[in-house]
């Protein structure tokens, strides 16, 4: 009799081990983890990455250069410009800056190429026109600037003020005589297709008005012309600090 309660314990133990490999148990008796229908789930696939994440690189930002905004990366400005005075003295040249966050605006950076040191140069200004075409900082006569260091230079506004996000445009204004070739300002090679796509009062390089010695008040944008940008005077580079 004691024999035979030993070999039914024996297949007793034998079935119940086979059937908890079946189960999924562990050696150290861990019960087997189930879906929502109770059967055994494997082990869950690691979520894919977001799209870009993890490439290693993001684009050049205005921060990384210790600046708050730019109408491009200035290591793409590798045009110069160059335009008579017959073309575009007394203009005022729009380029088009969209901010997307609250900044004060101290400082409108340009890139000058080239300097003319014969040239005669006077009430020469940058400012800052909003959406509206309201005048809302600008430069006092940046004349002496264009004269000398042909580098990247941060130009102050004389009174600084607070810009929501939104669409600014960087006005220049010039005044004088100057060589074509030698007085020449860092931009984009792309004069006429920088605005594909885009109607007055939203091109994105323009001119309005003609013979002016000063900013004025207020511009009317829907007035925003081509004609001068289209024989070459290429998109300006600009920066803000």
């Amino acid at each position: 009799m004691r024999t035979r309660t030993t070999a039914v314990s024996a297949r007793l133990a034998a079935a119940l081990a086979a059937l908890c490999v079946l189960a999924g148990c562990t050696a150290s008796g861990e019960a087997p983890r189930t879906g929502s229908a109770g059967a055994a789930s494997a082990p869950a696939a690691s979520a894919p990455p977001a799209p870009g994440a993890g490439s290693g690189y993001e684009g050049p930002r205005p921060q990384d250069q210790n600046l708050l905004a730019w109408t491009g990366d200035p290591n793409d400005a590798g045009h110069v410009t160059a335009q008579s005075a017959a073309g575009v003295g007394g203009r005022v040249t729009l380029v088009r800056l969209v901010l997307r966050e609250r900044i004060t605006w101290s400082n409108v950076w340009l890139g000058l190429a080239g300097v003319d040191p014969n040239a005669r140069l006077s009430q020469c200004h940058l400012g800052v026109y909003d959406a509206r075409g309201t005048l809302r900082a600008s430069t006092a006569d940046i004349a002496p600037q264009l004269m000398t260091d042909a580098v990247a230079k941060p130009l102050p506004l004389a009174q600084p003020f607070t810009a929501e996000p939104g669409t600014y445009f960087v006005a220049l204004l010039l005044n004088g005589t100057w060589a074509t070739n030698a007085l020449t300002l860092k931009a984009t090679g792309a004069g006429i297709s920088v605005n594909a796509g885009l109607t007055p009062p939203n091109l994105r390089y323009s001119t309005v008005l003609t013979g002016q010695t000063s900013l004025p008040a207020t511009v009317n944008l829907a007035e925003q012309s081509t004609s001068t940008i289209n024989t070459g005077w290429a998109s300006q580079w600009y920066a803000v600090s």
